[in-house]
Order: structure tokens, then sequence, then C-alpha cells
């Protein structure tokens, strides 16, 4: 009896384990093939990825990954702006900022853009555009082009400069071929007003080159922006022709090691600089010349040296044309004084000390 008991139960273990194996047989390829739609659904999904339409940009805004309020209390013009002003001039490079392709395609060429009716134009910036205009890597074919170059004269961006190009942000934004100043390099001499001649042209470059005199570091682009010296409107063109070499050795042998001739800043950027050429000048091989005749109220602010400065700055035999040197100093934020009263013919080279 017992061991019909003990058969009857192993029967019942068996038929059990035979119904669950044969339960789980069943759904086994019932799973698999439950894992293997929902593979194939996943790339047609029933309710569909959020679709980000803004691009990528080439980087990050400094500050919007920073703090939520930039997001909750900005509006999107204003990021715009931002972005505009701040990451995208400032943080440009060439792998960002410019087209390479441009380039491939027809080699370095250099576009002029067609100087508009009624616009002036100071003769530095024109012998800019025809020194380019002259050069065989100049185009005047746009499709054809690698660089771009404004025909708006962007030299002197001094609001009180006679040369100053006023509503410049709106010829700028204007022109069909900005395009956000990609691949467009601009010129640039002196910017801001006294006496603080920051560096604001006064329009948004967006991404393109800077070639500047005296740019600040903070403000220099490596690998981008250019740093071009202080060059007078009176500096030539072109080089002598030939047979005018007269010294065959670099830099030429002169009566003058060093000279310099400007007026002097009394307040503003560029005083400290200037107050301390009087120490190196002898009157000798090393002349350093600065005036005190800055501006309608010079005389408020003149100091007990300038009537000694004023006085050596006069001396006939100081006169720019007489001063045939071996190097000049263009002292840094200096802006146009130190253009306009230079003689760049006598000098070989420029030294550029910062201030």
């Amino acid at each position: 009896m017992q061991a019909k008991k003990r058969y009857l139960i192993l029967l019942s273990a068996s038929a059990c384990l035979a119904l669950l194996f044969y339960l789980g047989g069943v759904q086994l390829p019932a799973a698999s093939s439950s894992r293997h739609d929902r593979s194939r659904s996943a790339h047609r999904p029933e309710q569909p990825w959020p679709h980000f339409s803004d691009p990528l940009h080439l980087f990050m805004p400094w500050d919007q990954s920073d703090t939520e309020e930039y997001n909750l209390h900005i509006s999107p013009r204003q990021k715009r702006d931002i972005s505009a002003s701040v990451y995208r001039s400032q943080r440009c490079r060439m792998h960002s900022c410019f087209d390479f392709s441009l380039c491939q395609k027809n080699g370095f060429k250099v576009y002029v853009y067609p100087q508009q009716k009624g616009e002036k134009i100071s003769e530095s910036y024109q012998n800019i555009l025809s020194t380019i205009e002259g050069s065989r890597f100049y185009t005047s074919d746009p499709g054809q082009a690698c660089l771009f170059v404004l025909s708006l004269d962007t030299l002197d961006r001094d609001q009180l400069s006679p040369q100053y190009v006023h509503s410049m942000k709106t010829k700028v934004q204007n022109l069909p071929l900005w395009n956000d100043g990609r691949n467009h390099l601009i010129f640039n001499l002196y910017s801001g007003t006294w006496p603080d001649y920051t560096e604001d042209l006064g329009f948004d470059i967006g991404q393109a080159m800077l070639a500047k005199a005296s740019i600040g570091t903070e403000n220099f682009r490596p690998n981008f922006d250019v740093s071009i010296p202080l060059f007078s409107k009176e500096h030539p063109r072109t080089g002598g022709e030939r047979g005018y070499l007269k010294y065959n050795s670099i830099p030429p042998f002169r009566k003058y090691m060093l000279v310099f001739k400007g007026k002097r800043y009394l307040t503003g950027i560029g005083s400290d600089t200037r107050n301390a050429l009087h120490h190196v000048h002898n009157a000798e091989d090393v002349v350093l010349l600065t005036t005190c005749k800055h501006g309608k109220d010079w005389q408020k602010h003149k100091d007990a040296r300038c009537d000694k400065d004023n006085a050596e700055y006069d001396r006939k035999e100081f006169i720019p044309r007489h001063l045939p040197a071996s190097l000049c100093v263009s002292a840094a934020a200096c802006t146009r004084i130190c253009s306009n009263t230079f003689a760049p013919q006598p000098c070989a080279r420029c030294k550029l000390s910062e201030s």
C-alpha cells in the first residue's frame, strides 16, 4: 500500500514537472518573439523621441551650462546677442570660424567688395585695397574667393576722428556676402576714443578675422587674428625703384639708433608709456620726443616737464625728415598720434613696445 502511494506521488511529481516544462517551453519562444518584436519596433516607436530643432553650436556659450537662470530669465534674442558678441567672437579659431572648403576649390583668392558711391575712404585704407587688387591673389569674382575684404573703411573707429565712418553696423549687416563675417578679414588701426581708447569697433565682427594694431592680449585670438604695426598715412604703398638702395645692411647704419616723435597723453590710456620715454632720450643717438599739446584743454593737465618737453619737441634739427634712424618706436595704445607724427621712410623696422 505504501509502495503504491510512493509511486503515485512520484508519478504526480513527474506530471507536474512535465506540465511546467511544457508550459515553459511554449512561453520561452513567445518571450523571445516579444523581445524581437520590440527590437524591430524600436525604429518605429508609437510616440517618437523629442526633436531638438536647435543645431549644435560650434562651442557652448560660456554661461549657458552654469546656471538655470540663464534659460529662465533671458529672452531668445538676448541669447543670440550674447552668443554673437561673446563666445562666437572671442572663441573663434580657424577650425571653427573659417570655411576651408572655399579655399580648396580655387586656391587662395581674395575678393574686395566694390566701393559704394558717396562712401568716404581714407588714403591709408585705399592703399591697402589697391595693394590687394594689384596682387596675384585678387579675384573680382566672389564665387572664386576664399577671403573677403570690406570696401568700408574700418581703419579708424575713433568717433572723434574725421575719418570715422558712421552707421557701420548697419552697413556691414547689409552686405550680401557677410555671412556673419565668416572668411572675412577686417583691418583696424585705431579703436575707441580718448581717454580710454577701448577696442570697441562700433559693430559686431562676428566670425571675421581681425588685423589690428595695438590689440590687447585679452582680445587677441591666437592663430586667428593678425597683429599689425601702426603705420603712418605717409607710408609708401610699394618699395623704391631699382637703383635706390644705398645700404646693403639690415638694419642700415644711420645717424640715430632709436627715434620717436609724438604727442604725450597727460591723462587716460597710454600715459604711463609715453611719460617714461624721456628716461631713454639722450638727444644724441636716441631721440624720443613728446609734446603735451594734445587736446583743447591740455594746459589744465600739464605737468612740470611739459614746457621742457615742448621746447625739445619743436627743435628744428628734430623734425621728422631730419631723423634717419635704424629703429623706430611705436608705443602701445598711442593710436593715431604716433601714426601721424612718424616719419616711416627713415626706419628700417619698427620696434613695438607694450605698455
